[in-house]
């Protein structure tokens, strides 16, 4: 008896010795305000995270369920390897010239202690305004080619946050944003952006998504504790691991505020730099286009007696763009298949639709066509196609174009952020790239700061837009959507919402429509980013309207931006300055409650005059009963002044603060 005993404890010694909980690893960011713990506890791969000794995350466990079986413990520490970095880039466009890449690094390296050994290892990155760590499988005997089931990282969220989301089968995310409690909530996509009782604000995204599932959370019974939901495909698997070996970065902005959330730029530098080469015929622009037209019912996309996308429609378009400094125009339905949604052909014009006519009377007024590509979620026959149409395109001097894929699953079965999805819009950028043409991604997986990579895949939808204005059958968007989604869908990248409607007037569904005043529209211009930036409206809507000049002021490509005033959800101003000339320009929106907006102007040249141009709501405007009022004011300031300005319901101001020279002009 007594032997047995002794080999009983001399057995239970080796277990608890081969799961014994090594010293933690701590990584701090730059300013040591950010601490990421990392260890292990009994072969499980845990992190926690807090700042300014607060904790954000306490401690949440890291790993895979494989088709082979669990990938989640057992392991040991091989070896921990720090190092940092300190470095600044330029973006060809985005909201500021420059970037600092400023980070430490942990890489946890690891091997399962008995079994197959296999490795593992996790790498952590600290920054100033939050933390990041992803997967990566080192090459080996026993783990070449595998299939995850499920990924199984958590966020131990340290409290019972009000969140702001929208839910995994959303349609191509095209939802409303809703605060809800962490442990209420479904599964969501992210970003995923809360605000703590202690008065941070965190969010939780993905950056460079490439080859493998998007990623969802869900909450673990009801609790704050978030466990990651990957995308399946539809015959379950999560993601076919071969050729890329690591994970996208898991990631959380951590801010004192929600200003401090829109300037993070964490999500671009987990991307890698640009592999295009020569990106010199990447251009940043302001276009019009033949579409909200068809909305409206006025013209249909099919060919037919009310055809939009006719050679003299599209010249019309174009003479006005050339009138108004427009760089191109965008035309849907010109291309045959719109009479089924299913067979469309990508170098086969309608018969009133003559490309190279239309192109070369553009080319001789110096603006582009913009191409359009809409798939009906068909990506086999677009992939049969695409090289020869995107080279068609190029034959014609198309540079940009717009992508679709309206159709519910692609090719009937698999989720855009399934892998299969990250596959076809990865073909489809490289594609477009070969043949120098940039790209406007609608229906999307969400963006993951893949612009950085790849700078012509300009800006993306995957967002409630400005269309829902038209025909969505609950009366459009509420004032408080623009309030709330740069805090969510923004964080994720350049948004292709196509704010610009001057006629409020729904001719096709009358109790559908644009829920702002006017002014609220101009400004939408500047608080909601994309390099390329659509006015909605139809041209005969624009002609000597007030508050037109704004939007063929504005520009797209920025050298500084600045987030003056935010609440999620209330209000938001944001300040943005011209990367080719001084000007700044200011936008700032409310939600359905009017606003009382102050502004400093210490962001203006304190050696300096300026001529303050403000569109601003007219003195009965209302969203919903007036939204048409506007004034136009234009006094002298510096940036000593302070500018106090009443936002009607719905309502917003637009600014221009052009730099004044010695003698006033």
């Amino acid at each position: 008896m007594k032997y047995f005993l002794i080999c009983f404890l001399f057995v239970h010694l080796i277990i608890l010795t081969s799961f014994a909980d090594e010293k933690p690893e701590t990584l701090r960011s730059p300013n040591g305000q950010i601490v990421v713990t990392a260890g292990l506890e009994k072969g499980r791969i845990y992190y926690s995270v807090k700042k300014g000794g607060l904790a954000i995350l306490n401690k949440s466990f890291l790993g895979f369920r494989l088709k082979e079986g669990n990938f989640d413990s057992g392991f040991k520490i091989l070896s921990a390897e720090r190092s940092s970095s300190d470095e600044s880039w330029n973006q060809l466009w985005g909201e500021e010239l420059a970037v600092r890449d400023n980070y430490r690094q942990l890489i946890l390296c690891l091997q399962e202690s008995d079994g197959l050994k296999r490795k593992l290892n996790v790498v952590f990155r600290t920054y100033n305004d939050g933390f990041a760590f992803r997967y990566e499988f080192p090459e080996q005997e026993n783990l070449k080619d595998f299939i995850i089931m499920d990924e199984l990282t958590e966020f131990a969220l340290a409290g019972e946050h009000t969140a702001w989301s929208i839910p995994y089968k959303t349609e191509f995310y095209e939802g409303l944003y809703k605060p809800s409690a962490i442990s209420a909530l479904d599964t969501v996509c992210t970003p995923l952006t809360m605000e703590t009782k202690k008065g941070l604000y965190l969010s939780i995204h993905e950056a460079n998504l490439t080859d493998y599932a998007g990623m969802n959370l869900f909450p673990v019974n009801k609790t704050p504790l978030l466990r990651t939901f990957l995308t399946p495909w539809s015959t379950g698997e999560k993601v076919f691991v071969s050729g890329v070996r690591h994970s996208p970065w898991r990631m959380m902005i951590i801010a004192q505020s929600p200003s401090d959330l829109l300037l993070s730029r964490m999500l671009l530098n987990l991307n890698e730099p640009s592999r295009l080469g020569d990106i010199s015929w990447i251009k940043p622009g302001r276009y019009i286009g033949i579409w909200w037209g068809m909305h409206m019912k006025k013209y249909t996309w099919e060919a037919g007696p009310l055809h939009g996308a006719t050679t003299e429609n599209t010249k019309r378009y174009i003479d006005f763009a050339a009138k108004y400094g427009f760089s191109g125009v965008l035309v849907e339905g010109w291309n045959k298949g719109w009479e089924d949604w299913k067979s469309f052909e990508f170098t086969q014009p309608y018969p009133d639709f003559d490309i190279a006519e239309i192109t070369s009377y553009a080319a001789k007024k110096n603006v582009k066509l913009i191409g359009h590509h809409e798939t009906g979620g068909n990506t086999r026959n677009y992939e049969d196609q695409m090289d020869t149409a995107f080279a068609y395109y190029q034959k014609y001097g198309v540079d940009a174009v717009k992508t679709g894929y309206v159709g519910g699953m692609l090719d009937g079965k698999e989720r855009h952020s399934s892998q299969y999805g990250v596959r076809h819009y990865r073909k489809v950028i490289e594609t477009a790239a070969l043949h120098k043409i940039m790209i406007d991604n609608h229906e999307p997986v969400m963006p993951t700061g893949l612009q950085r990579t790849f700078p012509n895949l300009m800006t993306q939808e995957g967002v409630r837009g400005q269309e829902w204005d038209a025909w969505s059958k609950d009366g459009g968007n509420p004032p408080e959507h623009t309030t709330i989604i740069p805090f969510t869908r923004g964080l994720a990248g350049p948004m292709d919402f196509t704010p610009g409607t001057f006629n409020f007037t729904n001719t096709a569904l009358p109790g559908t429509r644009v829920h702002t005043t006017l002014a609220k529209q101009l400004a939408l211009f500047v608080v909601l980013y994309s390099p390329l930036q659509m006015a909605s409206d139809m041209i005969e809507n624009y002609e000597d309207k007030p508050g037109f000049e704004f939007i063929t002021s504005c520009p797209v490509n920025w050298a500084k931006t600045l987030i003056p005033a935010a609440k999620i959800g209330e209000y938001v101003t944001i300040a943005r300055k011209d990367r080719t000339s001084e000007s700044w320009f200011v936008g700032s929106i409310t939600n359905a409650s009017p606003h009382n907006m102050v502004l400093p102007l210490t962001f203006l040249d304190g050696n300096a005059k300026y001529k303050a141009k403000i569109f601003r709501d007219g003195k009965e405007a209302d969203y919903k009963t007036n939204p048409y009022p506007l004034d136009i004011e234009e006094t002298e300031v510096t940036s000593e002044s302070i500018l106090r300005l009443h936002l009607a319901p719905g309502g917003g101001a637009a600014m221009i603060f052009t730099k004044l020279t010695a003698d006033g002009q």
